[in-house]
């Protein structure tokens, strides 16, 4: 039997192992609050491994891969400034906003927006976000379906269905309990994985002085503070890292920990691993590009290198790390989708006087009706970095400045936060359109939009009556 077929089996088994694992954890939810915040809970070693591979997913493997690939070394800032993000929220947001929904018994970031900013707020981001996260959910769908075309030649839309069916079963049957428990085994294999494939790719490709002497790479090639296009480089961080400080998946993962302790611990580590981490996919586009130099389009690199430059065992076991990646990314964004409408959608305007098994209900068919539209969507736009950007802009933008300035003022309100949100939005899309997405420089539209944001918070708030600030 050729490597092809024995790499595709061993996945599929390993994604029906993924199934079974979510089944057996599913039957401890019994209530909403198990499916939501996992019961507030989970420990040190369940919150770093949850939060760790719901950021580790598409645009960390085989989009940094490919970036890496174009651009080189300076790749590294994408899982960088992922990991930048995730320590400020160890550190500064996560505590506070832990002791906000404890107190409180939030659920989603719906309800922190709520509580602070009013009921439109709430129902206003809700709506956003349904839009905005499934261009990232359909990113990680074509991940998957890249990795199953190049291994045995699926075709991309097979890849997608397949990969969607594989995630929203588990994540539909257990919620944050469940899948928690399943990203644990996904880190194992992730990590295990690409670890190995690393210096094994390295040395395929001749070692760094064999990449540093390729005649058709340009001599800043191994400059990590190379910006080869607005929106590169090192200025990744201003569109990146308040989306990691104040992604809804990320604030709710958060809520479920046991206290105040495990989330400085669990997701102080996350971040501390994707500094590290970084380096991975950089040294493997790297790899790629001077093994690899007329690939057609760069996100077939990771899968590429894994398949054929590779022994095959280890090649097997690096393909199914991708696939944990990209899986595990999944739940996270369906944790997002399912929770919002239920809880901030459903529940609030909807159906306030509904119980726990009616709002788990509807959650789980919430999560399999965005597992579908993930599908199509990744089948009709196959970009995964194009998708990525637009979900970080619109998630920092709308964001940022609510969350951090409701936890850090005493008295806001409703206004403050519609300027913001609405301020940062038309700031976003107006220089947008303007530029053709380029900005001016190093002013990405999305840097634009969140200053105006802050601007408009500003001046709302301040125009407020001084005994009404305090």
């Amino acid at each position: 039997m050729s490597p092809a077929p024995v790499t595709l089996a061993f996945l599929l088994l390993y994604s029906a192992l993924q199934i079974a694992l979510g089944l057996w954890f599913a039957r401890r939810v019994k209530a909403a609050g198990d499916f939501f915040v996992a019961g507030r809970r989970l420990s040190p070693l369940l919150l770093f491994s949850t939060v760790l591979a719901a950021n580790i997913g598409a645009g960390t493997t085989v989009g940094a891969t490919g970036l890496a690939w174009e651009e080189g070394l300076s790749a590294w800032w994408w899982n960088g400034s992922a990991g930048i993000g995730s320590l400020l929220l160890a550190f500064w947001i996560g505590p506070r906003i832990w002791r906000e929904a404890k107190r409180h018994d939030f659920y989603t970031v719906g309800d922190f927006l709520e509580a602070r900013y009013g009921p439109f707020m709430r129902g206003a981001v809700a709506a956003l976000l349904w839009m905005a996260t499934l261009s990232i959910l359909a990113a990680q769908f074509v991940a998957v379906g890249t990795v199953l075309n190049v291994v045995a030649d699926v075709p991309m839309a097979i890849g997608c269905i397949a990969g969607g069916l594989v995630m929203t079963t588990y994540f539909a049957a257990g919620g944050l309990l469940g899948s928690a428990w399943v990203n644990l085994l996904q880190l194992v294999i992730l990590l295990g994985g690409l670890l190995i494939a690393v210096p094994l790719a390295l040395a395929e490709a001749g070692g760094f002085d064999h990449i540093r002497s390729a005649t058709s790479l340009s001599p800043d090639y191994f400059d990590i503070w190379r910006v080869a296009a607005p929106g590169s480089g090192w200025t990744l961080v201003a569109l990146l890292t308040p989306a990691f400080i104040v992604s809804p998946g990320l604030l709710q993962k958060t809520y479920g920990a046991v206290d105040e302790r495990t989330v400085r611990l669990g997701i102080g580590l996350n971040g501390v691993a994707q500094l590290m981490f970084a380096f991975v996919p950089a040294i493997l586009g790297m790899s790629a590009r001077v093994l690899y130099p007329d690939l057609s389009d760069p996100q077939l690199a990771l899968p590429t290198i894994l398949l054929h430059a590779l022994p095959p065992l280890v090649g097997t076991f690096a393909l199914a790390a991708i696939l944990s990646a990209e899986i595990s990314t999944c739940d996270t964004i369906l944790f997002m989708l399912a929770t919002s409408l239920s809880q901030d959608l459903y529940r609030r305007f909807v159906n306030p006087g509904a119980n726990d098994r009616t709002i788990l209900m509807v959650a789980r068919g919430a999560a399999i009706a965005g597992g579908a539209a993930g599908v199509a969507l990744a089948i009709s736009s196959p970009r995964i970095l194009d998708s990525l950007r637009i979900f970080y802009a619109l998630l920092g933008v709308s964001l940022f400045v609510p969350i951090v300035a409701g936890l850090h003022l005493a008295r806001v309100g409703a206004r403050e936060g519609i300027a913001a949100v609405a301020s940062g939005l038309a700031g976003t899309l107006i220089v947008h359109a303007a530029t053709g997405g380029r900005g001016f420089g190093l002013w990405t539209p999305s840097n634009i939009g969140m200053v105006t944001a802050a601007m408009a918070f500003g001046v709302v708030w301040i125009s407020r009556p001084r005994r009404l600030r305090h």
